[in-house]
C-alpha cells in the first residue's frame, strides 16, 4: 500500500511538537517527527511503500502543502494533531479528499479517551488512531491494503455506514527492541531541527522507552506500562546516527530516562567506550539520581537533566500523588548542579489546594535552589487524567469545555481559592522573578566560564528569554 505521512504545518508561524506525551505549540524548538519515521520504518518492513512531508520542520505552508499532496500518489494519509492545533491540523484532511479517495488516519495520544468527540469535530477525519501507534498502525494498514474488516483493529475509532464507531484498547508492544531503526533518510535534512534554541547541530529526539509507572493526576502518560528498548538496541541508532549523518546533540525524548539504572549504566558506559563524542539530555525523577550516576551520565555527554518539580509546597505534591517530597527536589538540584551539568525545572501552578500561600512556596523554592532554567505552565486538565475528573468534580471548569483551548499558558480551569486569571498572573510573576534575579543570571554566567563550548547556547537562550518575556509576554513559551 502507498502510504503518505505528513507532520502538519507550523500554526501561526510556531513550530509544533507532536509527539505522544508532548503535544503542545513550542514556539522556541523544532523537532523531527520522530514517531512517524518509526510508523515508516515499520510499515516499510511490512512491504509498503512510504513518503514523508514533514512540513513543520521544512517550514512549508498549507497552500505549498496542497500543491505537494495534488501531485501525490497515496492510498493512506497518516499525519499527527494536538488538541489545540486541532482545526489546523484537520486542514490536511480536507486537502487530501480535495484530490484523492484515500483513507486519512490521525494521530493524537491526548484525546484518546475522547474518540467520538475527536471524529465528529473532523469532518474528512476516516480513523482516529487512539494510542500504541508502534502495534495499531501495521494491523490497521494491512487490513486497509486487504480491504478488511476495522472492526478488530484495536486502538482506533473510525465511520462505518454513516456511524462513529470505537474499537477496544490496544495492547501496548510486548518488545520494544523489535522496531526497526527510524527512517531517518526520509528527513530532507537534520539543519531544520534544535531543541529550545539553535544549537549544537546535526540534533535529533529519541525514545529509549515509552511509559511511565508512577501516578501523577495530571500526566496522560500516568499509569502506563513502562517498556524500554535495552542498551543494546540504543547504541545501534546512535552509531548510525553518528555515522551517517554526524550527530552532535541528543535528547532522550522518554518520560523518565532513568527508571532503570542499570540500563543507564550501560548506555553511558557504550557511549564513553566506543567514542561516540555526542551531547545529551534527558527527563528524571528527584528520586532516580545520585552523585555516582549522575558523574557516569556527565563523563558520557549528559549536559541536561529535566525534573518535573511541579511546585514548591508539599501539601500540593502529596495531593498531585507525585510521591516526591520538597526537600528530596531540593537535594536533587544541588547535586546535579554540583556535578555539572545544568538542570532544568517544570512547575505547574494550579494544582489541587493551590492558592497565594502555595504559590509563594514554589516562587521561594525556585530563588532558593536557582536551577538552571525554569519552565512555568497552568495546570491543564486533559482529558483521561485523574485531574480531569477532579476538575468537573469540585466545578473548577464545566463539561463544556474544549480541548482546544488546553494551553499551558492560558488556564481553563481554577482551584477553590484562585481564579484562571490569578493562575495566568502567577505563572508569570514566577518568571519575572526568575528573569530579574541576579543570583541567577551570574550562576549560568559562571556555567559558561567554566563550559565555553556552551556561550553560543547560552547567547541563544539569553536571546530568547528576553524575547519571549518582553515582546511574547510568555505566551506558547517556556
Amino acid at each position: 500500500m502507498k502510504v503518505m505521512l505528513v507532520n502538519p504545518p507550523r500554526v501561526n508561524r510556531m513550530s509544533v511538537i507532536r509527539e505522544e506525551r508532548c503535544e503542545i505549540i513550542e514556539r522556541n524548538s523544532v523537532l523531527q517527527p520522530y514517531s512517524l519515521l518509526q510508523i515508516a520504518s515499520i510499515l516499510r518492513n511490512r512491504g509498503h511503500k512510504v513518503d514523508l512531508i514533514d512540513a513543520n520542520g521544512e517550514n512549508i505552508d498549507y497552500p505549498t502543502l496542497e500543491k505537494i499532496l495534488s501531485g501525490k500518489d497515496y492510498e493512506a494519509l497518516i499525519f499527527r494533531f494536538t488538541p489545540t492545533t486541532f482545526d489546523e491540523d484537520m486542514k490536511v484532511t480536507a486537502i487530501s479528499k480535495k484530490y484523492s479517495k484515500a483513507t486519512t488516519i490521525g494521530i493524537c495520544y491526548t484525546l484518546g479517551e475522547f474518540a467520538k468527540i475527536v471524529l465528529d469535530n473532523a469532518k474528512y477525519l476516516d480513523v482516529y488512531l487512539r494510542h500504541e501507534y508502534e502495534v495499531v498502525t501495521p494491523d490497521l494498514v494491512d487490513k486497509l491494503s486487504n480491504n478488511g474488516d476495522l472492526s478488530d483493529v484495536a486502538g482506533i475509532g473510525y465511520r462505518c455506514d454513516g456511524e462513529i464507531k470505537v474499537n477496544k484498547n490496544a495492547k501496548p508492544i510486548e518488545n520494544y527492541d523489535d522496531l526497526p531503526l527510524p527512517a531517518y533518510d526520509l528527513l530532507k535534512s537534520f539543519d531544520y531541527y534544535y531543541v529550545s534554541t539553535k544549537h549544537g547541530q546535526p540534533f535529533t529526539i529519541m525514545y529509549t522507552s515509552k511509559g511511565c509507572p508512577y501516578s501523577c493526576i495530571f500526566c496522560t502518560v500516568a499509569n502506563t506500562k513502562w517498556k524500554a528498548r535495552s542498551a543494546e538496541n540504543i547504541i545501534q541508532e546512535l552509531r548510525h546516527l553518528k555515522k551517517i549523518y554526524n550527530i552532535k546533540t541528543i535528547t532522550f525524548f522518554d518520560e523518565t530516562f532513568t527508571v532503570d539504572r542499570k540500563r543507564v549504566e550501560k548506555i553511558t558506559n557504550a557511549i564513553i567506550n566506543e567514542k561516540l563524542k555526542i551531547k545529551w539530555y534527558c527527563n528524571s525523577r528527584v528520586d532516580l539520581l545520585d552523585k555516582v550516576l549522575l558523574e557516569k551520565m556527565k563523563q558520557s555527554g549528559c549536559r541536561a537533566i529535566s525534573l518535573g518539580i511541579e511546585s514548591g509546597s508539599q501539601n500540593i505534591l502529596t495531593g498531585a500523588n507525585k510521591k516526591a517530597s520538597v526537600e528530596i527536589a531540593a537535594e536533587a538540584i544541588k547535586m546535579i548542579k554540583e556535578v555539572g551539568i545544568k538542570v532544568n525545572c517544570s512547575f505547574i501552578f494550579g494544582l489541587p489546594g493551590e492558592n497565594w500561600e502555595t504559590v509563594n512556596d514554589t516562587i521561594k523554592f525556585v530563588s532558593k535552589t536557582l536551577p538552571n532554567g525554569a519552565q512555568f505552565n497552568v495546570a491543564a486538565p486533559y482529558p483521561g487524567t485523574k485531574l480531569y475528573n477532579i476538575a468537573l468534580e469540585n466545578g473548577w471548569m464545566t463539561k463544556q469545555i474544549d480541548f482546544r483551548n488546553m494551553y499551558q499558558h492560558v488556564s481553563v480551569m481554577r482551584t477553590d481559592e484562585l481564579s484562571p486569571n490569578e493562575l495566568e498572573i502567577s505563572r508569570k510573576r514566577a518568571y519575572k522573578l526568575l528573569y530579574f534575579n541576579p543570583r541567577w543570571w551570574i550562576q549560568n554566567i559562571r556555567y559558561v566560564i567554566k563550559n565555553p563550548d556552551d556561550f553560543i547556547l547560552a547567547s541563544n537562550y539569553s536571546i530568547k528569554i528576553l524575547t519571549n518575556f518582553i515582546i511574547n509576554k510568555m505566551n506558547y513559551s517556556h
